[in-house]
């Protein structure tokens, strides 16, 4: 039985590698907005450090109080923004959360229904497309939303 090359050739048959697309984000429990961003690159300290210097810059725009509830995760923690972080402190400040507990963060929630409404049981040709629907989705969650304020509330 003939077989075309295309098919015989091993590099045709590999099985793709897994990719993924991640962001920041937090939610203000006064009205359930939702403040996101996507890195260049990986999650590491100096990702952290430009997305939470956006939202000190967002939310300093309201005079208030900002408490930030975070994981542990080293870059959260890294020494590169520990200054920053301390000279910001009477006005923004993060909590962390116990280790190994991602439940109790209320941002986890944003990704499960973003996940389950708008990617789970759905073909996307690239993970372009996937970050378009996410994007898509985000816009409509920057604005007050009475379904995140909800559903992050304590």
């Amino acid at each position: 039985m003939w077989v075309p090359p295309e098919v015989r050739d091993p590099v045709c048959v590999h099985a793709p590698t897994r990719k993924s697309i991640s962001y920041f984000g937090a939610v203000r429990l006064r009205d359930g907005k939702l403040c996101a961003s996507k890195p260049e690159g990986r999650f590491d300290a100096q990702t952290c450090w430009k997305f939470l210097r956006h939202l000190r810059r967002i939310s300093a725009r309201s005079g208030r109080r900002v408490v930030v509830i975070s994981d542990n995760a080293r870059y959260h923690h890294a020494s590169l923004h520990a200054e920053w972080r301390h000279a910001n402190a009477a006005a923004f400040r993060l909590h962390f959360l116990p280790p190994y507990s991602p439940n109790l963060n209320p941002i986890e929630r944003v990704w499960k229904l973003l996940r389950r409404l708008w990617i789970h049981n759905r073909h996307f040709a690239s993970l372009q497309g996937v970050s378009d629907v996410v994007d898509a989705q985000f816009e409509v969650w920057h604005r007050p939303n009475p379904v995140l304020r909800r559903l992050c509330s304590i």
